[in-house]
């Protein structure tokens, strides 16, 4: 089953992954130290962080890394900067129209 990028970071828990292993690969059992559930229960959210393409698994050895692809969050900040200029421009409008009515000045 492929994921949505959206439906994986909507998790609070999968978000925290995210910003743990950020900067630094961790595997398993140091990612699962910082919550307080099974060390499967992080297996089933690392499972859909790596089903969605926000993380990848690389085998050191023995041991499985977890590492973050900030490509994959591209799709999130593009689909939140349309909504961020679309806002932005609103306010400025309203800004716009607020100082003009402060002076009794007709909006252009």
């Amino acid at each position: 089953m492929r994921r949505d990028v959206f439906q994986a970071i909507a998790d609070p828990t999968r978000r925290e992954i995210i910003n743990l292993i950020a900067f630094k690969s961790l595997n398993l059992n140091a990612i699962s130290e910082n919550f307080d559930m099974s060390r499967s229960a992080i297996s089933q959210h690392i499972k859909i962080l790596t089903e969605c393409g926000l993380v990848t698994i690389k085998k050191e050895g023995r041991e499985r890394f977890c590492e973050v692809k900030f490509q994959k969050l591209n799709e999130v900040a593009e689909w939140i900067e349309q909504y961020r200029v679309f806002w932005t421009n609103k306010l400025d409008a309203l800004a716009v129209h607020l100082s003009a009515n402060e002076l009794n000045v007709k909006p252009k």
